[in-house]
C-alpha cells in the first residue's frame, strides 16, 4: 500500500505544503481535496494516491475507500545548477530542488478514530483545566496575602527600626556639627565677618 515518487521537478517546500492538507485523511477526502487544490503539487500528489490506491487494491486485496493517508515523506533530492546573468558578465548560481516523494496507505481503524476524538476532547478539557488551575493558583495566592499581612507589618516594624536607627545616627552628627559651632574659633569666624 505504498507509492514511491523519485526526483520529481518540483520544490520540497512547495511540495510539502500540500502534503501536509492531506496527512491522516481518509483516501476520499483527500482525493476530493487535491482536486480543487491549483497547484502543480496537488496534481503530483493527486496521481501519487491514485497509483497508492491501485497499488493497495490489486497488490493487497484492499478496498481502497477504507484506507487513510497514514505517512506521507517529502524529501529533497539532488539539485539542478543553473544561473542567472548578472552585470560583467557575472552569473549568480541558482539551484532547483527535486523531490522524493513516499505515499503510505494504512486501515483506517475504528480505535484510530475513537482516539483521535478523545484527543480532541481531552485537548478541550486541557485547556479548560489549565483556566481552572490559574484561577484557583490566583485564589490561592489572595488568601495568602490575607494570612501574611502580620508578617509584613512585622517586616515593616523591623524596617521602621532599622530607619530609626540611621535616623539616630545622623541625629548624632548633627548634635556634633552643633558643638563644633559653640567653639570658640568658629564664633571667632562668625564675629569677624559681622565686623567687616
Amino acid at each position: 500500500m505504498k507509492a514511491h515518487l523519485r526526483s520529481t521537478r518540483i520544490a520540497p517546500k512547495k511540495a510539502n505544503l500540500i502534503a501536509k492538507m492531506i496527512r491522516g485523511l481518509p483516501v476520499n477526502d483527500a482525493l476530493h481535496s487535491l482536486e480543487r487544490t491549483n497547484k502543480k503539487a496537488a496534481r503530483i500528489l493527486e496521481t501519487l494516491l491514485r497509483s497508492a490506491m491501485a497499488n493497495a487494491q490489486n497488490n493487497e486485496n484492499q478496498d481502497p475507500n477504507e484506507l487513510i493517508v497514514k505517512t506521507l515523506i517529502v524529501n529533497q533530492g539532488q539539485a539542478y545548477h543553473r544561473g542567472v546573468p548578472m552585470a560583467r558578465g557575472r552569473v549568480r548560481p541558482m539551484r532547483k530542488f527535486l523531490s522524493h516523494i513516499t505515499l503510505t496507505l494504512g486501515i483506517a481503524s475504528e480505535k484510530n478514530q475513537e482516539s483521535k476524538s478523545q484527543n480532541s476532547s481531552k485537548s478541550q478539557k486541557s485547556t479548560f483545566d489549565k483556566t481552572q488551575v490559574k484561577k484557583a493558583e490566583s485564589k490561592e495566592k489572595s488568601k495568602k496575602d490575607e494570612k501574611e499581612p502580620s508578617q509584613k507589618v512585622e517586616k515593616k516594624v523591623k524596617k521602621t527600626s532599622s530607619k530609626e536607627n540611621s535616623s539616630d545616627l545622623e541625629k548624632g552628627s548633627s548634635s556634633k556639627e552643633k558643638k563644633t559651632a559653640s567653639d570658640p574659633k568658629v564664633s571667632a569666624d562668625s564675629n569677624s565677618s559681622t565686623s567687616k
